[in-house]
């Protein structure tokens, strides 16, 4: 399998090379160069699969033989050695809970493979030392801080907006010290995001250090995403009639890896992408027109992005066709106010505490079932509630008790070195 850039103005790479790289030269993102088509009797008999088995045959069509299989086996039995369930909320809707992983978010997934995947390809000399090099707005930083910790050969440089994450979040990402930096920008995560991909363009920093990406934009953290979008269906218990899947959608990489999944073979009946107010994409289908717009806050801050690396990658699954776009996928834009109303709902009616994030694809899930009855449908929970622990009690009343996996670091002196939203700033840090 080889993957080409989205720009098409640079070489084909292998997946180590994608993986390395990051980003293509030509500020592309590398798409394979085909869609592996799944077997429909590996489909049809999917609940006799262990989890390990679906990722492992998910992913080997894209790795191909750039990894042993005794590796990839490995490298996904690692990255799913946790919990994944699907919770039935109501009669019409299940929540795929994504957070029993070891920093409470969804991202844990594609973290904790990127990792394993460029410590084997250090291992195998494609390069002697790797800058990981990555913009959060949230739960990416702590995935990656605690994904590449300690990985020989690798140094991680997390850039976060300062006073624009959650309390947790940010000891998640600053606390770890070693071979994890975090630079804490006075900005927004679109600023983070800029420098980021400025740096990765920048010749004379290109030349100084190795650098790579650990956003979705990175192949490596990307598809594995694809896993539990499969592991849902292998809880689904209505095979017959496949479900319509509500994603909180920021930088589009989770739902445009569900929507490659759903291509690849899997039954879907429809994705929608569920967006707080930076909703460009919502834009974007009623008028076919992309136009980024500058992000503000709001109680879903992973999702605060004004410009989504990943939607041309969706762009690419549908061969820019607007009109088999336009069928599979639609989006639903959900407010503040209407964001902690779901919250509410969620407790007071079904007994079931959503974060911020997983409220907003909860509501674009109603409104669209009742719009279209007789569908059913699953959302994506991606972070615990305790990542958002002043919006969640503020709308709650109640205070949230702080689960093991994240007690013991809360008192930790948190690191980090503060920057101006300046490339300036970030090029003098890595020449340093």
């Amino acid at each position: 399998m080889k993957f080409y850039s989205t720009n098409k103005q640079s070489p084909p790479v292998s997946f180590k090379e994608a993986t390395i790289k990051g980003q293509a030269p030509d500020k592309g993102l590398y798409f394979p160069e085909y869609i592996p088509q799944l077997d429909a009797a590996f489909i049809k008999n999917i609940e006799t699969y262990s989890n390990e088995e679906i990722a492992y045959r998910v992913m080997a069509p894209y790795v191909g033989d750039e990894l042993t299989e005794e590796t990839l086996r490995r490298i996904v039995n690692e990255t799913v050695s946790f919990p994944i369930p699907l919770v039935q909320v109501s009669e019409d809707i299940a929540s795929l809970e994504l957070f029993h992983g070891p920093t409470l978010a969804f991202k844990d997934i594609g973290a904790r493979f990127m990792s394993r995947c460029l410590a084997a390809a250090i291992g195998t000399g494609q390069t002697s030392r790797v800058t990981v090099l990555v913009a959060t707005s949230g739960d990416t930083g702590g995935a990656v801080a605690n994904g590449f910790y300690g990985v020989e050969g690798v140094d991680v440089v997390i850039l976060y907006p300062s006073g624009k994450v959650s309390p947790v979040q940010e000891k998640q990402l600053t606390t770890l010290g070693g071979n994890v930096v975090a630079l804490e920008v006075e900005g927004t995560f679109d600023d983070c995001q800029a420098m980021v991909k400025q740096a990765f363009m920048d010749q004379e920093l290109r030349a100084a250090r190795f650098l790579t990406s650990a956003n979705s934009i990175n192949v490596a953290r990307w598809l594995p995403q694809q896993f539990y979008y499969f592991f849902a269906y292998k809880l689904w218990k209505d095979k017959e009639h496949p479900p319509v899947i509500s994603v909180p959608s920021g930088n589009f990489g989770n739902i445009c890896a569900g929507i490659l999944a759903m291509q690849s073979g899997l039954p879907v009946k429809h994705f929608i992408a569920a967006c707080n107010v930076n909703d460009i994409v919502s834009d974007y289908l009623r008028t076919e027109v992309l136009t980024p717009k500058t992000a503000v806050p709001t109680l879903s801050n992973a999702m605060d992005v004004g410009n989504p690396s990943n939607f041309v990658r969706i762009l690419e699954i549908f061969q820019h066709q607007f009109p088999a776009l336009s069928r599979r996928l639609s989006s639903d834009t959900i407010t503040d106010s209407e964001t902690a109303a779901a919250i509410r709902q969620l407790l007071e009616k079904q007994n079931y505490l959503a974060d911020p994030h997983g409220a907003v694809a909860f509501l674009a899930l109603q409104r669209y079932l009742d719009l279209h009855p007789g569908n059913r449908g699953i959302f994506l929970e991606t972070a615990h509630p305790v990542k958002f622990p002043e919006a969640v009690e503020q709308i709650t009343g109640s205070s949230l008790e702080i689960p093991a996996a994240v007690r013991s670091i809360m008192d930790l002196e948190k690191k980090s070195i503060v920057i101006r939203p300046d490339f300036a700033d970030l090029k003098d840090y890595l020449l340093q």
